[in-house]
């Protein structure tokens, strides 16, 4: 079965985003490379919150090839190129998603989904790339809720930046983990540039997405 896999970037101090949903603490490292982590994955499911903060950056809010959906009670059900919007129980859906044959499944944000999904016993793994941050408040990475344990399987330092990337396994799944394979081997000798995101109106990354584009490590 198709695994349902959490991917977001934090703060030491546990938190997604600053007070007012401001990302320019997330810090970019060139060693990851984020079209080998798309390439993991053949669909996505979001959140409101996390769908407008794509769609502010133009376009319909599709992701590098995947299949995007998107569960929101408020939004008008629609259906574009690459990008699904539904008001149907998210619970519902992923079920069938995951019974479907494919790829992984990315939880693309938000923690209110995360929270949903994870009570419903459908998360698989969860991976955070902490950044060498404390901002101290913020959203957090999970709202409060019934506790969860996790087994580590994978962890990737990244000393040029800072930033240490985790992946859990979801204590009581059956599924595997998830090997982080993103991460590029650095040469010998070479030293890799790491830089703070400025407010330029794209989403909130740890680094860049498949070309043009960043990836957006998000929430709802």
């Amino acid at each position: 079965m198709r695994r349902l896999r959490y991917q977001v970037a934090a703060s030491l101090d546990g938190f997604i985003a600053g007070q007012k949903g401001e990302y320019d603490w997330i810090v970019n490292d060139r060693s990851i490379d984020f079209g080998a982590l798309f390439k993991e994955f053949d669909t996505a499911v979001m959140g409101r919150r996390t769908y407008e903060v794509l769609t502010a950056q133009g376009g319909n809010g599709s992701l590098a090839g995947l299949d995007v959906v998107v569960f929101s009670k408020s939004l008008p059900p629609t259906t574009s190129k690459g990008v699904r919007v539904t008001r149907d129980d998210a619970e519902d859906v992923v079920k069938a998603l995951k019974a479907q044959p494919g790829r992984d499944i990315w939880l693309f944000g938000g923690g209110a989904l995360f929270r949903s999904l994870l009570d419903a016993g459908l998360v698989d793994t969860v991976e955070v790339a902490l950044m060498p941050v404390l901002l101290g408040a913020g959203i957090p990475l999970l709202p409060p809720g019934a506790a969860a344990r996790l087994e580590l399987v994978d962890q990737k330092a990244l000393p040029d930046s800072g930033i240490v990337a985790l992946s859990y396994r979801v204590r009581g799944r059956r599924s595997q983990g998830a090997r982080i394979r993103y991460i590029k081997p650095r040469k010998p000798g070479t030293k890799r540039a790491a830089t703070k995101r400025g407010r330029s109106g794209k989403a909130r990354t740890a680094g860049k997405r498949s070309g043009k584009k960043r990836a957006t490590l998000r929430r709802d």
